[in-house]
């Protein structure tokens, strides 16, 4: 009887233990501004830390072809205005893909990983965190996304499974403590700018507006 009930509390213990960091994958950011996508990851990410699940968050993500800012870093920024503290973050900020948001942040982390992005994605980035050696485990964000990002995520899946892999094309790590200055109103260390005029997006600061649809993001 009392090997059942070790058995009973087994995973009770595992939930207690926590995990040692939760990691946001890369989306799309706009001119600063996070992208629908990213902030919704952000934003589950904050949900979970909050409830103490994991004491430390990494944000990955490089920069797209023309962009001032990286999706780590404006990621974090979105972390710190949102109470985060600087040395309880990780911003990685050269990946281009999945793969290397995990291959670049792999050195830096330990222990159990709680993996934050969308759920069509999830499947995939765990395959890839668990193929490098990664203890991961996944949270998926709900939303109403399309099946052709369904569809296309079982495409890469197969493709993994076929023994395919994709190759890292660069790396990068920047301490939050040494984030660049981005013009976001209402961010530490950031200039506070007025918003409504030509240009401003939706009269929160100077940044474009936001794509009539955002496409389905973590590639």
């Amino acid at each position: 009887m009392w090997v059942l009930a070790l058995l009973a509390l087994f995973p009770l213990a595992l939930a207690q233990e926590g995990y040692a960091w939760i990691v946001v994958l890369g989306a799309a950011q706009y001119g600063g501004r996070p992208s629908p996508a990213l902030e919704r990851r952000l934003e589950a990410a904050l949900a979970l830390y909050r409830k103490g699940l994991a004491p430390r968050i990494a944000v990955a993500g490089g920069k797209a072809p023309g962009d001032r800012f990286s999706e780590g870093e404006v990621g974090c920024r979105y972390l710190l205005a949102h109470g985060v503290a600087r040395e309880r973050l990780l911003c990685e900020t050269e990946s281009q893909s999945t793969y290397e948001n995990l291959l670049f942040l792999k050195p830096h982390l330990r222990g159990r990983l709680l993996l934050v992005t969308d759920a069509p994605h999830l499947p995939r980035a765990l395959f890839l965190a668990r193929a490098l050696g990664l203890k991961a485990e996944g949270h998926g964000v709900p939303g109403a996304y399309p099946m052709g990002y369904w569809l296309r995520e079982a495409l890469y899946r197969l493709w993994l499974y076929l023994g395919l892999r994709p190759l890292p094309k660069g790396q990068g790590l920047l301490p939050a403590q040494a984030l660049p200055p981005i013009p976001w109103p209402g961010v530490p260390g950031s200039p506070d700018t007025p918003g409504g005029g030509p240009g401003t997006g939706r009269g929160r600061g100077p940044f474009p507006a936001w794509p009539a649809q955002s496409p389905p993001e973590g590639a």
